[in-house]
């Protein structure tokens, strides 16, 4: 039986875990060494010219260094990534240093770390920052791209994670 619900805070969230997602690590270099941490609201606004938005609850412990920065990465994960998400979410409380000591990193035209072994990575300069509710809205010029080994993924959907395509390129 179909129900019309509230459009609820809760409501929203639960149906907001039914739509899935990629899963990404958002990163960033300041004065306090780099950052990072897991989102999955990012999106394409559009290819010309190239740009995503990322967006960062205000209350996240990295919100104001990316905002500082000016610049920011955004690395898609494979299905190889799986227990790198949850660390750079906060699981566990890791050290952000112990967390990019997890893996290898590259730098392209920003400086932001870029995950080597990412599916696609995209090294973006804050173009606009938009505030909405909780939330930052922050519109990325892509200024680099780095392609990975693979085009595996990693989607969030139904609160757990799900492997894409894993082991084909």
């Amino acid at each position: 039986m179909n129900e019309k619900t509230s459009a609820s805070r809760q409501n929203f969230r639960e149906a907001m875990s039914r739509l899935g997602a990629a899963v990404n690590i958002i990163t960033t270099t300041g004065p306090d060494g780099d950052a990072g941490f897991t989102a999955s609201a990012v999106c394409s606004v559009t290819d010309d010219p190239p740009t995503l938005l990322v967006c960062v609850n205000k209350n996240a412990s990295q919100h104001d260094a990316i905002l500082a920065a000016g610049f920011l990465c955004v690395n898609v994960l494979t299905h190889e990534h799986q227990e790198l998400s949850p660390m750079f979410a906060g699981v566990g409380n890791v050290p952000m240093a112990e967390r990019f000591a997890q893996t290898k990193w590259l730098r392209l035209d920003t400086g932001a770390p870029v995950l080597e072994s990412a599916t696609a990575a995209f090294d973006c300069k804050i173009d606009q920052v938009v505030e909405v509710g909780t939330h930052s809205v922050i519109f990325c010029a892509v200024r680099a791209i780095h392609l990975g080994d693979t085009a595996s993924g990693l989607i969030y959907h139904g609160r757990a994670y799900h492997k894409v395509n894993p082991g084909k390129g």
